[in-house]
């Protein structure tokens, strides 16, 4: 269970000053100020208060609070719709038709998109609800929500009878991870599924498997590094394959747990576990180092989104720099990775190809895939012109000397 560097939010309320533990998943600071909010309190009234900076304590049914968020969140769209939306959606059509503005474009759709999203995440979260210590609800029709709560926040201390405040959209993050956890994510092509954590990523989008599947292993396969594990899925695959030892490494405690939770499931007594920053120490040399590093440099928001974005790619130059002295003679080195930054113009091939250059590596051969999930058929999305051209490649690295 992770510890909590405890904050804390203050209201008044009947005339006394109240106090109780702040949670938030993204870190944010407590907010300062806070007004109570019920079943009476109109959307429009809501979302004017919100779009102001201001948090709203909800006091009324528990179902309620959850329409009023979801009318929140109507508002937002509309209001994007009415602005800024109809511009990206302008200039993504430019940009489809005239190739030559799309190197301009594209980076600010979707820098501009991300700035929305942000936008529509503050504006969300500022509808709060407080709970008691153990995690129970005071209000009207409140489901339990302790079980989700203390996997994704820890415990609370019930000596103190301290209550805590977090967002309805962290509590609806903790209810939907105990939702994964407890049925799991099936695995095309596997014929199982992976169980996330509250603040792991899930991972919904596995066109790679097939890569992984189809690869041919080196001729000597005793010892293979899987590098930000996360939950585990790439060690799964290479323990399917017949690896006799696999370390699989994160800097993450949650997700060090999560893969742990999904090795013992299925009983994989072949994968070790390591905390560290990329590769591991005290080990052998590697006959097959695995990554699946975020895919797109950009800087994350939230702890989930590091498993998304790697700012400066500082994460995927970590990983090629050291994988070479961590290699084995004739050993090989499998990156998984999107093109998307590409086509966001946000990286290039050439950039890409000299990173593996300037460790030491290069190509032995790639395969690759289309994806196939919604985004990428999603023609009114702004950046489908993107998403559409994406590819997701499985880069055979070895050192040059090999």
């Amino acid at each position: 269970m992770l510890a909590i560097e405890k904050q804390y939010v203050q209201w008044h309320e009947n005339e006394t000053l109240h106090h109780a533990c702040w949670l938030s998943q993204s870190n944010q600071v407590p907010p300062t100020r806070i007004v109570l909010v019920d079943d009476k309190t109109t959307a429009d009234e809501a979302y004017r208060l919100a779009c102001e900076g201001t948090s709203l304590l909800w006091r009324g049914d528990f179902h309620n609070a959850r329409q009023l968020l979801q009318a929140l969140g109507r508002r937002i769209d509309r209001t994007n719709e009415r602005s800024e939306q109809r511009k990206l959606k302008k200039a993504a059509n430019k940009s489809a038709a005239n190739k030559s503005v799309t190197t301009k474009e594209i980076p600010n759709l979707f820098h501009q998109q991300r700035q929305m999203q942000a936008q529509r995440s503050r504006i969300l979260s500022r509808l709060l609800l407080e709970l008691d210590a153990g995690y129970i609800s005071q209000l009207r029709r409140a489901p339990d929500v302790s079980a989700a709560c203390t996997a994704a926040f820890g415990k609370l201390d019930k000596a103190i009878d301290e209550t805590c405040v977090l967002s309805f959209r962290d509590l609806q993050g903790a209810l939907g991870a105990e939702g994964w956890r407890e049925k799991g994510v099936p695995i095309t092509g596997l014929g199982l599924s992976v169980f996330p954590h509250y603040g792991v990523f899930a991972p919904t989008r596995h066109e790679y498997v097939q890569l992984l599947l189809d690869a041919p292993l080196p001729d000597t396969c005793d010892v293979a590094f899987d590098i930000g594990t996360g939950t585990g899925l790439l060690a799964i695959i290479l323990a399917q394959r017949g690896v006799k030892q696999i370390i699989a490494t994160d800097l993450n405690p949650r997700a060090l747990a999560c893969s742990n939770d999904n090795f013992t499931r299925l009983d994989l007594s072949t994968v070790q576990l390591q905390q560290a920053d990329l590769f591991p120490t005290d080990a052998p040399l590697a006959n097959l180092i695995v990554c699946n590093p975020p895919w797109l440099p950009a800087k994350p928001t939230s702890p989930l989104e590091y498993a998304v974005y790697d700012a400066n790619s500082t994460m995927l130059r970590g990983f090629l720099q050291g994988a070479k002295q961590h290699l084995a003679k004739q050993g090989e080195v499998w990156l998984i990775l999107s093109d998307l930054a590409e086509h966001l113009q946000l990286r290039s091939r050439d950039e890409l190809l000299g990173w593996f250059s300037d460790a030491g590596l290069a190509v032995k051969y790639r395969l690759d895939t289309q994806p196939k999930h919604g985004r990428s058929q999603d023609n009114t999305d702004p950046l489908f012109a993107a998403r559409s051209a994406e590819i997701t490649s499985l880069w055979c690295l070895v050192p040059f000397d090999s």
